[in-house]
């Protein structure tokens, strides 16, 4: 709690009248952008391994989060106090197995069991809503909020037989892709895209593993390979849009081989 005195007395400077301009108009709508940014900041640290980078990260997140109760403070509307009693005794609740008598004997009994308490929680113990999707936020991102729409429709039973049909799946949405392509078609090749990612999606909730954490790997080991590329060139005095396309792939596939994460 002394760790967290000091940033919430950092951050009442900040917003006091001899503090800074920019701080004290801040509002919970402001802020949440910055805080979504550094959570993104936060996965690129994680997904690089980088240790120092993930520490300043967390505390850049834990800085925002810290910011948007601290408004709410000021109007004597939320506590930390209030905020750590609130998720302490949900987490409790939320896990009946471990900190009740409940027995669980698999993963599909947990996430049952998990979305029951949720139920209550919001008074719908004897009401359903009008869609299992209603849970899903729409401002998620949306490789994200294709994961959770896939997910809330799994656990009502709809769902491939068998993973290889997934794949199947997705193999197919690529040729129409293709279809839609040759034929000029660029509203159709968009949607036909967009059902390429969604199977994809799937592909790696079947998989189990989240396709953000794996694009975002993805992107980063395509990120450390051009980057070698861009210091070879640099260091030989070349210019890449000068090299021929063997060339190109020359100097990529050093890249790949110096490059394996």
């Amino acid at each position: 709690m002394e760790t967290l005195d000091r940033l919430f007395d950092i951050i009442r400077t900040l917003r006091s009248d001899k503090g800074c301009a920019w701080d004290r108009k801040q509002t919970p709508e402001t802020m949440w952008q910055c805080l979504v940014e550094e959570v993104y900041e936060l996965e690129e640290a994680i997904v690089k391994q980088n240790l120092g980078h993930i520490c300043e990260e967390i505390g850049d997140v834990l800085f925002q989060l810290l910011f948007i109760l601290e408004i709410f403070r000021e109007k004597q509307e939320i506590s930390l106090a209030e905020v750590v009693d609130t998720v302490a005794r949900k987490m409790i609740r939320r896990h009946p197995h471990v900190y009740e008598d409940a027995v669980i004997s698999s993963e599909t009994e947990l996430n049952r069991q998990w979305d029951a308490i949720k139920a209550q929680e919001k008074g719908r113990k004897d009401l359903k809503p009008a869609s299992v999707l209603d849970s899903v936020p729409m401002g998620m991102p949306s490789l994200i909020r294709a994961l959770k729409v896939s997910q809330a429709v799994v656990k009502e039973g709809f769902d491939w037989d068998h993973p290889d049909q997934i794949l199947d799946t997705a193999r197919s949405e690529m040729g129409e892709f293709e279809s839609a392509l040759k034929s000029k078609d660029q509203d159709g090749a968009i949607m036909e895209f967009g059902d390429i990612l969604f199977s994809l999606v799937n592909v790696a909730r079947a998989a189990r593993f989240h396709p953000e954490t794996a694009l975002a790997r993805a992107t980063a080991k395509f990120e450390g390979r051009f980057r070698l590329m861009e210091k070879e060139l640099q260091e030989s005095h070349l210019d890449l849009q000068s090299l021929s396309r063997d060339e190109k792939e020359q100097l990529w596939d050093r890249a790949k081989q110096s490059y394996q994460r």
